[in-house]
């Protein structure tokens, strides 16, 4: 058994090292058996006490590392872009909408949800937006929504009653312990400003807001959730390697698309992935072909037929 593996892990190390007293208390016991024959039955009883101990431990150990790279593969943290589309104000409504959907069903289940960044419309809308949601498999659960989202109704401004179209870009960034990315600094432009918004007096007095700039492929990264310039800092350079492991995954699956067997979660944020047709209160997924009705409970947040059919059918496809 390769006990290194394990001791390098910091959530089995203690386990580990249990594992390794018992070894010797193993060869120990096998010594004393050797040596003193009439202790046989009280070290036999004892190697057998040992024996199940470490096939215990053992089990917990494995269960650990498990559980870890569930984790590294299906983080508990992530974040969630939103930005309007084709559509102008509307558009900057239904991205507003969109992410107030994604609020909902966070607390719904549990999960913190944190506004990072944020650009508003005069009324009300967002041109862009990003939000920091943690909780017990939220990447796992909220993958698929990576893609345009398109809206289609009667604005309340529209006096013919004609139906408008407009879209909202989602994207789905998970934030990763680990990462096989390494970005020289001398890429990165680091711009440092003073977070808007309410906060009483200490508000915009000081230069917490963080942007960063990969300048190699034009990506922006902009954080002001938290009082700290460092904090911010972290949290910006954290999104900025999820986006562009995400760009470099986008890269892989167009290049291996033909033999890709799960078509649902290619991650590219410029697939039109599902319709919201007011109207005729119908929600279309065009990935599995599947529609759900009463649009006004799953902008409440009761999103998860949508999202459990999306993954029996990723499922479904890789055993294919």
């Amino acid at each position: 058994m390769d006990l290194d593996k394990y001791k390098k892990n910091h959530k089995t190390a203690y386990l580990a090292e249990s594992f390794e007293r018992l070894l010797k208390e193993e060869e120990e016991l096998k010594e004393l058996l050797k040596s003193d024959p009439t202790m046989g039955e009280l070290a036999k009883k004892e190697l057998s006490d040992v024996e199940a101990q470490k096939t215990t431990l053992r089990a917990q150990m494995n269960s650990l590392l498990k559980e870890g790279e569930e984790e590294e593969a299906f983080p508990n943290e992530l974040v969630l872009e939103v930005r309007a589309g084709v559509g102008g104000e509307e558009a900057a409504l239904f991205a507003y909408k969109l992410a107030d959907m994604y609020k909902a069903y966070a607390q719904k289940k549990g999960w913190s949800f944190i506004t990072m960044d944020e650009s508003s419309t005069s009324i009300g809308g967002y041109k862009e937006a990003s939000f920091e949601i943690g909780g017990k498999g939220c990447y796992k659960i909220l993958r698929f929504e990576t893609g345009v989202h398109r809206i289609q109704r009667v604005p309340d401004t529209e006096k013919s009653g004609r139906v408008h179209t407009s879209t909202a870009s989602v994207a789905i960034l998970p934030i990763r312990k680990k990462t096989t990315l390494e970005v020289p600094p001398t890429d990165i432009e680091i711009e440092f400003s003073r977070s808007g918004g309410a906060g009483g007096q200490n508000v915009n007095k000081v230069e917490t807001a963080v942007r960063l700039t990969h300048k190699p492929t034009g990506i922006v990264v902009r954080c002001t959730s938290e009082r700290s310039q460092g904090r911010n800092r972290e949290k910006a350079m954290g999104i900025l390697l999820s986006k562009l492991e995400q760009l470099k995954e986008e890269d892989e699956a167009k290049k291996y698309a033909s033999v890709r067997k799960d078509q649902i979660g290619t991650a590219d944020r410029s697939e039109k992935i599902r319709t919201y047709n007011i109207l005729q209160d119908r929600i279309t997924d065009h990935r599995i072909k599947e529609s759900w009705h009463n649009i006004p409970a799953i902008f409440a947040g009761n999103l998860d037929p949508i999202l459990d059919a999306l993954e029996t059918a990723s499922d479904a496809e890789k055993k294919a």
